[in-house]
């Protein structure tokens, strides 16, 4: 059982390191003046998301922390 724990562990560091990369290659959701004035476009890139880098990275994102989360409480179970 300690060496499918280690395993666990390791997956579980790994995904951490993923996730805070992920988190910090993202924009942030506030555009400022350029948002503002580049409505048109803005509409275009919101329809298209799901296929854009930053749709993927989103998507990369929420499954990393799913997987964070239940290795989490994978890990804290005393087996």
């Amino acid at each position: 059982m300690e060496i499918l724990r280690l395993v666990i562990t390791i997956i579980f560091i790994l995904i951490c390191i993923g996730l805070t990369v992920l988190v910090l290659l993202q924009e942030g959701k506030s555009a400022g003046l350029s948002g503002s004035i580049s409505g048109i476009a803005e509409t275009y890139w919101g329809k298209n998301k799901g296929r854009s880098v930053e749709g993927k990275l989103e998507r990369a994102t929420t499954f990393l922390a799913i997987a964070f989360m239940v290795l989490a409480i994978v890990l804290n179970i005393n087996f």
